[in-house]
């Protein structure tokens, strides 16, 4: 049996790349998201014995602990992490209500910093190793304007992953992120079309990305190719 693989956010976008991939290569594949798509149903269905799908808040501690409980009594233990669910917001900070700000540190800061807290306790119990992989953003690194708290919340993601990949390097656990550039996806749906041609204007590679342009480097970041790398950041970013 291969590998189990825990993706945050897999119902859509980057996270159902993610997990349509990692379940081609073998892995059985548990995730959550807040919301269901017909895509990840349809996948469900078909591998019912590989994929553990549920709806959970990854804002919510209490539930994202009680999944990844359900995620070791189902397959037995946990290989890797992908801490890649996010929320964005945009808009410029002076008018930015607090109910988004705690939403975004929630969902992309707090949320994922529990999934990886609760996954790095099952393989420390497991004494084999494994991987964590956290998905940042370009915007962490670069900046962008409208999006200063989402960058905050990426930023903080990065300098946690950094920090924690020395921690659990003596235990035989990796930790690295990747971030992409601006992708097609639902948080990219969220800027102007202006926006959007500026990013692809400035962009080495002429264009935004799409999911599938990330999905080989989490692959070889939770794969033994990667065996000697952590604590990075890796940019898919078409040089932006």
């Amino acid at each position: 049996m291969g590998p189990v693989t825990v993706i945050s956010g897999g119902s859509r976008g980057l996270g159902l790349a993610l997990v349509e991939a990692l379940v081609a290569r073998g892995d059985r594949v548990a995730t959550f998201s807040r919301g269901v798509s017909a895509a990840l149903d349809a996948l469900v269905a078909a591998r019912p014995e590989q994929l553990l799908a549920a709806r959970v808040d990854a804002g919510d501690p209490a539930a994202v602990r009680g999944f990844v409980t359900a995620v070791v009594d189902r397959f037995g233990r946990i290989d890797h992490c992908v801490a890649n669910a996010a929320v964005a917001h945009e808009g410029v900070l002076a008018t930015t209500a607090d109910a988004d700000i705690e939403a975004l540190v929630a969902v992309n800061l707090t949320g994922s910093i529990v999934l990886v807290r609760e996954c790095v306790r099952q393989l420390l119990v497991q004494g084999s190793g494994g991987s964590v992989v956290l998905v940042s953003s370009v915007v962490a690194a670069r900046g962008s304007p409208g999006l200063a708290v989402y960058a905050a919340t990426k930023g903080g993601l990065e300098a946690f992953g950094r920090s924690l990949a020395r921690e659990l390097g003596p235990r035989g656990i990796r930790v690295n992120a990747v971030a992409p550039g601006f992708l097609e996806t639902e948080l990219s749906a969220t800027l102007g079309e202006a926006d959007r041609a500026r990013i692809a204007r400035r962009t080495a590679s002429g264009r935004l990305g799409t999911p599938a342009d990330v999905v080989g480097a989490v692959t070889f970041l939770t794969s033994p190719a990667s065996a000697f790398i952590t604590g990075q950041v890796l940019a898919v970013d078409g040089g932006a």
